[in-house]
């Protein structure tokens, strides 16, 4: 593990909670990817907060710096296993993955385009709503708001793909990137339209496990515009 990594890793270990773990682990062994991770029980706070120290601890890092940190935190290594001495393959530590998510919101300016196919990794390999959600509003959404005309055109069709995928936590991935840029009155509204009938016109049987993942992004959007932008309006395909 790099120097970053092992500094993040052994502070998130200090702010552990056996009781917040089990909790957390209670919870979430509910959705389809929650039974293979490991918990820490450390708080969100603790989680920004550690991320922040390293950032003051090892500043200006680059984009590629960023990138490689975030994997490091995301994926599962082989760890050396202190009462075996063998290396053993760990299952992924949420408030790891946690911390690589408040990474990239951190430094989401960084990012370009090519960003997208290691952010499309998470995604598929997070499925639960506490990472695939912040990922899709605070780094997908910001990151392809940022981008020039032309890197967006590509950044679209990637969205428009997502959205078409089997895999349903890349179509709520795709759906729920416009949030930020539609509460603050920007965003392509129409764009979600579309993106909504794609999802909610398919056949039932198309919906797996996680289909409800799917619509429940599509409600959680319409219920923040019908309070923040009550003037755009969503007309359904069947309707």
């Amino acid at each position: 593990m790099s120097e970053a990594g092992e500094f993040i890793d052994l502070s998130l270990q200090r702010e552990a909670s056996w009781r917040r773990a089990e909790q957390l682990q209670a919870r979430l062994e509910t959705e389809p990817a929650g039974s293979g991770l490991r918990f820490y029980g450390t708080s969100v706070g603790a989680v920004r907060g550690t991320v922040r120290d390293a950032g003051r601890r090892y500043p200006g890092l680059s984009r590629d710096e960023v990138a490689a940190l975030s994997s490091e935190l995301w994926g599962s290594e082989l760890e050396r296993s202190d009462l075996a001495g063998s290396d053993l393959r760990a299952a992924p530590v949420f408030e790891r993955r946690l911390a690589a998510v408040v990474l990239l919101q951190n430094n989401v300016k960084l990012l370009t385009n090519a960003d997208l196919t290691r952010l499309e990794g998470f995604i598929r390999q997070a499925r639960v709503p506490d990472l695939v959600d912040p990922l899709a509003v605070d780094v997908v959404g910001p990151l392809v708001d940022g981008l020039d005309v032309l890197a967006r055109v590509r950044a679209d069709s990637v969205l428009d793909r997502w959205v078409r995928e089997p895999d349903a936590w890349l179509r709520r991935a795709a759906l729920l990137s416009p949030l930020l840029a539609l509460r603050a009155g920007a965003g392509d509204w129409d764009r979600f339209v579309r993106h909504a009938n794609a999802v909610l016109g398919e056949p039932g049987g198309k919906f797996d496990a996680d289909g409800m993942a799917v619509r429940d992004a599509v409600s959680r959007v319409l219920a923040e515009m019908a309070k923040r932008r009550p003037e755009l309006q969503f007309t359904s395909v069947g309707a």
